[in-house]
């Protein structure tokens, strides 16, 4: 599958994959600032921004959907940055194309299978009749009763693209929500992976907890964990120039 991605600056190639209903625009601004020291390319997972659309979601077609991304840009090894499912792609990428990699950050998410949380959210976007609307203000509203936090609304609602025909949804939920069960397990299980790796989590997240420090440690045999206290799970979000920091420090871009 071609993805849809976005390159800037120069040097070494840093691919950045984002989460769950994310996209390539929620790492522009971060993606800015490491251009002065890397050539970033931003990516649209499969079913999400303006990628493709595909009825089939997993771990191992993501990853060579970069594989394919990266032989398109004639690049012979990658820095590689993911965050929560992107970070599972990220490590399911590094069990199949280590040769493709030359360090991985795995942001706020360990190689475990992990619980339902997202259910309730896919149910209440699947239900709204977009026709009615005709704005995000609109939308917005409607959802105040199903999805309660307004942040993650305002982070949904990034998704909706307008046209001729109206509102409508640049992911693919249908399909997203049927893979949903799949994109909760865990990946590289009985594997180890050599290359160098750093996982960096937020002190307030509990997506990755003391148990899971085993489970890196035996997975990534060359890799550190790092803790940036006053964040969340979008740890890049919440405390964007101490990532930055870590960022430039693990990738040798200083």
């Amino acid at each position: 599958m071609t993805l849809h991605y976005q390159v800037s600056g120069s040097g070494q190639a840093l691919v950045i994959l984002h989460g769950l209903f994310g996209s390539s625009d929620n790492w522009r601004g971060l993606a800015k600032q490491l251009t002065t020291v890397a050539q970033v390319i931003t990516v649209d997972l499969r079913n999400h921004g303006r990628s493709p659309h595909s009825t089939e979601q997993t771990y191992d077609l993501m990853a060579d959907d970069l594989a394919e991304l990266i032989d398109q840009l004639n690049i012979n090894q990658i820095d590689l940055i993911g965050h929560s499912v992107g970070g599972k792609v990220a490590m399911a990428f590094s069990q199949r194309y280590p040769e493709l990699l030359r360090k991985l950050a795995v942001v706020d998410i360990a190689p475990r299978a992990y619980p339902d949380e997202h259910s309730a959210i896919f149910k209440a976007l699947l239900a709204l009749d977009l026709s009615l609307y005709k704005s995000r203000t609109e939308v917005d509203k409607a959802l105040q009763k199903s999805i309660l936090i307004k942040p993650v609304r305002q982070f949904l609602l990034m998704n909706l693209a307008s046209d001729n025909d109206g509102l409508k949804w640049q992911l693919n939920l249908p399909a997203l929500f049927d893979a949903y069960p799949q994109l909760l397990q865990a990946v590289c299980e009985s594997d180890i992976v050599d290359v160098p790796c750093c996982f960096i989590r937020g002190g307030k997240s509990n997506y990755i907890k003391e148990q899971d420090v085993a489970l890196i440690d035996a997975t990534f045999p060359n890799s550190e964990i790092i803790t940036i206290q006053q964040a969340g799970h979008w740890v890049h979000a919440d405390a964007p120039q101490p990532f930055l920091a870590k960022i430039i420090e693990f990738f040798d871009y200083d």
